[in-house]
């Protein structure tokens, strides 16, 4: 980072892991609850924890976790179909396969196969209500389960638009499968553009839903657009923790996190550093958390892929910092966390930087991320839930050659969301203190980057590979990603600063989550 760089003035530092700026008020001296006019209009509400000690927290047991934990989708199957009556000289049956109650019955009974597989092949939550077969609008007041759906799974095999109007009102997701070489084919295999999406015009006519809902024949295509779902559910309304308030790299105070809530609904709790350091003194006092932090890191610093590389008292500390923060969160019933200007405050608190402890918790299944960027930890969070395994938040280079280098010190290290990478335990670079680590995340990996703007209104992704790890004089978990793009257009495209990245390939997914919440996507 440049140190030497001035600070504009009412804006965050422009640098890689800013300091405490302890001039600035933040949030964490509101009251118990505060509401910010932001601009634009939107409401940010920020509730503010307090009233917390290590006499309180010392006796709570946090929940252990292997891997994030994500609520299921719930899907409900319908079945849209006609059964004819003959009409002597006289068009009396339309397109499709389902003509007999008979054939919807073997249908509803395929469906039901079909899901039971997809089901078992998930790799994330997602649950089935039995699938129900109905004929027009009337038949939808006697399903019992709808209202429990977080998604419709329509099955679009004849009926008419009144029905999907009406399922469309209960303003839920809808998916439409259409049925051709799967057969039985489905009506609505010929009609669903020109009819329903289009209402009968030359344009999309429907809102919140188009041609990216429909489905012909595919189960695969089913099965990632309800892993984009479960990720959209898991992350509207999420709970994160900010110590030492909600911020925005480079920002004016307040306008992004307020952005955020309203399109992200989050609910952000804030934790002060004042209440933060009594209570790492009291746990520094309390000899049972000490010999328990020094036990914890000798156990982790035990692995053979591991290289200590600093003080093992600031791995010890990190380990002590880290039962702390899980017990905040558990306590505010949340399970994201994200650090204000850490560099000037958590280091003279804990006696170690924050970087280790960081990737401890996301590690342990926490989403935690350094700086407070609300620009770009929601992309994070959305990323992290929908392909279940932990998010490297960084700081992006110049693109040049087909190569970008994309560095910080919090990577997690079970990238996969399962193995251990191998890592040096290192000092925090700025600093040259404390306890990073540098993480060796193999070459040959697909990565998604998730690239966000200033406005949380423009989201640009990009899928890279992993083709180094180097170790430059730059912040300590780094790789060096080639991508197909043409290196100047992807630089004349980059909004925003900090990016997201993630192991494996989930761009149409994030894609399809985020048009939900009215965010432009553009996938380099």
């Amino acid at each position: 980072m440049d140190t030497s760089e001035k600070h504009c003035s009412g804006l965050k530092p422009h640098t890689c892991c800013p300091a405490h700026d302890q001039n600035h008020t933040h949030d964490d001296s509101m009251s118990r609850r505060k509401f910010i006019k932001v601009a634009g209009g939107s409401t940010l509400s920020v509730a503010a924890l307090s009233g917390l000690s290590w006499s309180v927290l010392a006796g709570s047991v946090p929940e252990e976790r292997t891997g994030i934990v994500r609520r299921a989708l719930v899907v409900k199957p319908i079945l849209v179909y006609t059964v004819p009556e003959y009409r002597h000289q006289s068009s009396w049956r339309s397109w499709g396969g389902i003509q007999t109650e008979e054939d919807a019955k073997q249908e509803i009974l395929k469906i039901k196969g079909e899901l039971s597989d997809l089901k078992s092949t998930a790799d994330f939550p997602v649950d089935f209500l039995p699938a129900s077969g109905i004929q027009g609008s009337g038949d939808i007041d006697g399903i019992a389960d709808l209202e429990s759906a977080d998604v419709f799974l329509i099955y679009a095999a004849g009926g008419w638009m009144d029905t999907f109007d009406a399922l469309h009102k209960k303003q839920k997701d809808m998916i439409f499968f259409c049925r051709h070489k799967s057969g039985p084919v489905y009506l609505w295999y010929e009609i669903i553009s020109p009819r329903f999406l289009r209402q009968h015009t030359d344009q999309l006519a429907v809102s919140g839903v188009d041609e990216e809902d429909v489905v012909i024949d595919s189960q695969d295509e089913i099965l990632w657009r309800l892993r984009a779902l479960c990720g959209l559910k898991n992350t509207l309304n999420a709970g994160i923790l900010a110590i030492g308030g909600a911020g925005a790299w480079a920002q004016p105070d307040k306008v992004v996190p307020g952005l955020v809530e309203e399109k992200f609904k989050f609910g952000i709790q804030t934790f002060s550093y004042d209440e933060l350091g009594k209570i790492i003194m009291e746990a520094k006092q309390d000899a049972s958390a000490v010999n328990r932090s020094r036990k914890r890191a000798a156990e982790y610093l035990s692995d053979n892929s591991l290289t200590l590389e600093t003080k093992q008292e600031f791995v010890e500390n990190c380990f002590l910092l880290e039962e702390v923060l899980r017990k905040i969160m558990d306590s505010a019933n949340c399970r994201a966390i994200t650090i204000n200007g850490c560099m000037g405050t958590i280091m003279p608190l804990a006696e170690t930087s924050a970087c280790l402890t960081l990737s401890l918790l996301n590690d342990a299944g926490y989403l935690a991320f350094c700086e407070s960027d609300f620009v770009v930890i929601p992309a994070g969070i959305l990323l992290a839930n929908i392909s279940g395994k932990p998010v490297f938040l960084n700081d992006p280079t110049y693109p040049h050659d087909g190569i970008i280098t994309l560095a910080h010190c919090t990577a997690p290290r079970r990238m996969d969301g399962k193995n251990k990478e191998p890592a040096r335990i290192m000092t925090h670079f700025e600093s040259d203190y404390g306890a990073a680590p540098k993480v060796e995340m193999h070459k040959g990996q697909v990565v998604t980057n998730i690239i966000p703007d200033f406005k949380v209104s423009h989201y640009v992704g990009l899928k890279g590979t992993i083709i180094d790890h180097p170790f430059m004089d730059i912040c300590r978990s780094q790789i060096d990603i080639s991508f197909d793009v043409d290196s100047q257009v992807l630089a004349k495209r980059m909004p925003g600063f900090h990016w997201m990245t993630g192991y494996g390939d989930y761009l149409r997914e994030t894609g399809y989550a985020l048009k939900r919440l009215g965010i432009e996507w553009e996938q380099m």
